[in-house]
């Protein structure tokens, strides 16, 4: 995959974007990059904060070759491409499932994939956004949410050492370096396989958790007990019922109280 990055000043969404390129026959490896959103989202259309240069806003096209049925699995991909990043600045992170990146239960990144039908086929637009800094933060997140510069601070580094780790530039670059990696590996043989092994190894939500499951009608408790292999959660109720949620916003519960 040739990767092409396009940069914008600002933009209402980077999938926006994203997904017009595609319609107009945009090649695989095409990202899509702003400095500030207007309109950035996450999943189920909830406003991703988007302030100028505060994270990295990115959204590639791809045309994968792999079944239908497997398409899910590019979130869990793209985890991995993410988690791998952070890794490369000294960031240990969990990847909640199934679209979240957590440090210390505080989220760092969100992920967001949309299928759109173009004249070459169908395209997956991935959208991530990664947060760089806290100050932006409005009060109603910044408990819940983290930044690498928040995960990086360090009263010896020097402002310049610092910045020069936390820029999106660098991340976007070191980025699009994992997800030409890990997609070449989904695209493979027995790729799906591989890719939820990558992602059982980087994420301690695949087995043996306490989490709330919200789903659309309704909310059910359970321990995760690995993942189907199209990416779907294994829920295990407390009466033993294995329930597969195939989408829902899990949130882990503690044990300890």
């Amino acid at each position: 995959m040739n990767i092409t990055i396009l940069t914008f000043d600002k933009l209402d969404s980077t999938n926006t974007e994203a997904l017009k390129q595609a319609r107009l026959g945009a090649e695989e490896g095409v990202c899509i990059v702003a400095r500030q959103q207007s309109a950035g989202r996450g999943r189920h259309g909830r406003k991703w904060v988007s302030e100028k240069d505060a994270g990295l806003y990115f959204s590639i096209v791809l045309r994968p070759k792999i079944e239908t049925q497997y398409l899910p699995l590019i979130t869990l991909m793209t985890g991995v491409a993410v988690h791998d990043t952070l890794g490369e600045l000294g960031i240990d992170a969990d990847i909640k499932w199934v679209n979240d990146l957590l440090v210390n239960e505080k989220k760092i990144c969100g992920i967001l994939a949309e299928t759109t039908e173009t004249n070459d086929g169908p395209a997956v637009v991935v959208g991530i956004g990664i947060n760089i800094k806290s100050s932006s933060f409005p009060p109603d997140i910044a408990y819940i949410a983290t930044s690498i510069e928040e995960q990086l601070s360090d009263p010896i580094a020097s402002a310049s050492a610092m910045a020069q780790k936390a820029d999106p530039k660098a991340v976007a670059e070191s980025l699009t370096k994992y997800l030409t990696c890990f997609y070449s590996i989904l695209n493979s043989e027995n790729g799906p396989a591989a890719i939820m092994d990558e992602w059982r190894k980087r994420s301690t939500y695949f087995s043996g958790k306490l989490v709330r499951v919200v789903l659309e009608n309704e909310t059910v408790t359970g321990i995760t007990q690995g993942l189907e292999p199209n990416g779907a959660l294994r829920l295990q109720k407390a009466n033993g019922e294995v329930m597969i949620v195939q989408s829902g916003d899990v949130e882990r519960l503690r044990t300890d109280v």
